[in-house]
């Protein structure tokens, strides 16, 4: 493995904390020994372009330092390598680093962990979902929840998971449950009326929302989480258990645990790691040990 660990840089990320979070993140990283050069785009293609470069040309790893959003990026560079990724988390809703327990805010914390990691081995290999040519780490959001990240991800204030929640009370005047078509790789097709369906890699989106809380990044497999038919006013009182995960208890909510899934409602955009992917019907497959990430042992 080559000592030259690239720096994936969003400066603008959680407002204006990437900028800042890339100096402690690269001192520790060259504190361990590794050399360390980092990548800006002038826009999301053009670091696109410069971080598949970078791992073209053999960086020891891609540091994503900002939110989900460079993680997301960063995956579609380095998806089905053997560059291992490492994240600085330091946007507004972290929700790949929360699902692998790592640094979220703390620049030099996390720098220092991937640097421990590298040395010790390179980190672990986990899952991502694929949405044709699109690769997603945490969750593809649809139905209510795509249309509050929608909304969400409009509004400038407030910071962090807070705006969502304000996303959700203006969502909720309007929206009603839809038909969904749900077919499974094992064969199966379900007709049902969902408020939302989320397909779940990883654990939460919206910072911390933790909709698939059971899911685990090396199974092999979706925790595909259905909110049936439900009243404002059950949602209301459903909603505050997403942050803990216990509203997976609830009877509106069904959990199907499948490789792939193809998902279809009239007037539905699908959204993954909080990016748009495009109006279902989509397909999401997930792909085992797709990525090498520089994060702990699961537990």
């Amino acid at each position: 493995m080559t000592s030259e660990i690239t720096l994936f840089v969003n400066p603008t990320a959680g407002r204006g904390r990437g900028a800042h979070a890339a100096q402690p993140a690269a001192r520790a990283l060259r504190d361990a020994g590794f050399s360390v050069r980092t990548v800006l785009g002038a826009d999301a293609e053009d670091a696109l372009r410069r971080a598949r470069e970078a791992v073209a040309a053999g960086t020891g790893a891609l540091v994503a330092v900002g939110g989900d959003g460079m993680v997301s990026l960063a995956l579609q560079a380095l998806a089905g390598s053997r560059t291992p990724l490492g994240v600085v988390a330091v946007g507004t809703g972290n929700d790949f680093a929360r699902s692998l327990g790592l640094p979220v805010r703390e620049p030099a914390a996390a720098g220092r962990l991937a640097a421990e990691l590298l040395k010790g081995g390179g980190g672990r290999d986990i899952d991502l979902g694929r949405v044709g040519d699109r690769w997603f780490g945490t969750v593809l959001a649809s139905g209510f929840d795509s249309r509050v990240n929608d909304r969400g991800n409009r509004m400038r204030l407030p910071a962090g998971r807070f705006k969502y929640d304000l996303a959700m009370i203006a969502e909720l005047a309007a929206f009603r449950p839809v038909p969904y078509r749900l077919a499974f790789d094992d064969g199966t097709e379900r007709q049902v009326e969902a408020t939302l369906v989320a397909v779940g890699n990883g654990t939460s989106y919206g910072g911390g929302m933790r909709i698939c809380a059971d899911a685990r990044m090396d199974d092999g497999l979706f925790d595909v989480t259905v909110v049936g038919d439900c009243s404002r006013t059950t949602l209301i009182k459903v909603f505050p258990k997403v942050y803990r995960g216990t509203h997976l208890d609830h009877p509106a909510v069904t959990v199907h645990r499948v490789r792939s899934v193809t998902l279809d409602a009239p007037g539905i955009t699908g959204y993954a790691d909080g990016e748009p992917l495009g109006p279902l019907p989509l397909t999401a497959e997930c792909v085992p040990g797709a990525l090498r990430v520089l994060a702990p042992p699961s537990p």
